[in-house]
């Protein structure tokens, strides 16, 4: 049988027993990273055959795995850290032994998807999961726009070193949402940071580090109802009179309030204007 066994994305007590009970009586445990997986093993006093299944080996390694479970065999599956099979080569294997009618085990376990989806405070009762966001800048734009209007909380993964660009890409869709930066989730120095993407530009270290989840909140609406403008032009006009930029006002007031940043800076300009 195969077993799918999610690991820690953090801290290592966060490891289920059923997992463990698992890893302790397979015959072999296919591994994306083996070293990482070794550590793991030793941290739990564990000895198993490890053999490597990533991202460049996985349709050379595919074949010998389904013999061994097609010999009856049992085989536990891990990623470098949370479920197998999602973002990672684990789906092909699940995928192929699924096809072949051969058993095949889930055990539940960490997540960082739901760990994110949950402590960024936005609605979780739909959701979308796109995976790693696209590199170069057009694909990013079209994926975030996507985001934007699908209405729906939206978690991704993004790479720390493309944090910056992302967010400089985001703060220039028309309706994006609040985001949480979702970092080294379960960890020590573990941190969440929640706003528009320009209060997240502007307060982001230089060199950030760590493994990153970006969660999306659905997108903002656009319809006022009377007492909610009224409202907002209260805080306009009284931010406007401490001197601040429209553009900061915006920011601030959406920031707040949860309006459009894009409606609150045209209410900015008009009551400039008007003054």
């Amino acid at each position: 049988m195969l077993y799918v066994c999610p690991t820690p994305i953090g801290n290592l007590g966060d490891i289920t027993l059923r997992v463990l009970e698992t890893l302790q009586r397979v015959d072999l445990v296919a591994a994306e990273d083996t070293r990482r997986t070794a550590q793991l093993l030793s941290h739990f006093d564990i000895s198993k055959p490890l053999l490597s299944f990533f991202e460049h080996n996985e349709l050379r390694r595919l074949p010998e795995l389904l013999d061994h479970l097609r010999a009856g065999r049992d085989i536990a599956l891990v990623s470098d850290a949370g479920m197998p099979g999602i973002s990672d080569p684990g789906y092909t294997l699940i995928h192929s032994a699924l096809d072949e009618g051969l058993a095949v085990e889930v055990l539940p376990g960490p997540s960082s998807i739901e760990t994110a989806l949950v402590s960024s405070g936005f609605p979780a009762d739909s959701f979308l999961f796109r995976g790693y966001l696209p590199r170069k800048k057009g694909e990013l734009r079209r994926a975030l726009e996507e985001i934007a209007a699908s209405g729906r909380t939206c978690v991704t993964f993004e790479s720390p070193r493309r944090l910056r660009h992302t967010l400089v890409e985001a703060e220039t869709i028309t309706g994006m949402g609040h985001i949480a930066v979702c970092r080294e989730l379960t960890k020590r120095f573990a941190e969440i940071k929640r706003g528009p993407a320009s209060v997240l530009l502007e307060n982001l270290p230089d060199n950030i580090k760590g493994e990153i989840v970006l969660v999306f909140a659905p997108a903002e609406q656009t319809d006022l109802t009377t007492t909610d403008r009224r409202q907002l032009e209260r805080a306009v006009r009284e931010l406007q009179a401490e001197g601040l930029s429209t553009r900061r006002v915006a920011e601030l007031v959406s920031f707040f309030t949860g309006a459009p940043r894009r409606k609150v800076y045209d209410m900015a300009l008009r009551l400039k204007e008007e003054h």
